[in-house]
C-alpha cells in the first residue's frame, strides 16, 4: 500500500511510484564521494537561489492556510510557494470557471 494520496498524483507520478516503493534500498549502491559532493553543491546552489519573503496576513487567513495545508500533506509555508507557483505559471484553477 503506497504511503502516498492517488488522489494527490498525476499520471506520471502515479507511473513512477511502484517502481520506485518495489526498490530494495539494501541493494542500492550509495553514491561515490565524487557524486555526494556533487549533490550537495547543486543543493547548496538551489538554495542559495532561493529568497525569502515575508508578507502579513490576518490571523483567520493564516489559519485557514494551514487548515488547506494540512489537508494537503504539506506545511503551510510549502503549501503558500505551492499556491504562489501555480498562479504565476496558469495552473491554478478557479473551481467556479467549472460551476454549471
Amino acid at each position: 500500500m503506497s504511503k502516498y494520496n492517488p488522489k494527490y498524483l498525476d499520471n506520471e507520478e502515479k507511473e513512477l511510484l511502484n517502481p520506485i516503493e518495489s526498490l530494495d534500498i539494501e541493494k542500492i549502491e550509495p553514491p561515490s564521494k565524487k557524486d555526494q559532493s556533487e549533490f550537495r553543491n547543486a543543493a547548496k546552489q538551489f538554495i542559495e537561489k532561493e529568497t525569502k519573503m515575508n508578507i502579513r496576513v490576518p490571523p483567520y487567513e493564516l489559519q485557514r492556510i494551514k487548515e488547506q495545508a494540512a489537508k494537503e500533506g504539506l506545511k503551510y509555508q510549502t503549501f503558500v510557494k505551492s499556491v504562489l507557483h501555480k498562479y504565476l505559471t496558469g495552473q491554478l484553477i478557479d473551481k467556479n470557471t467549472f460551476a454549471g
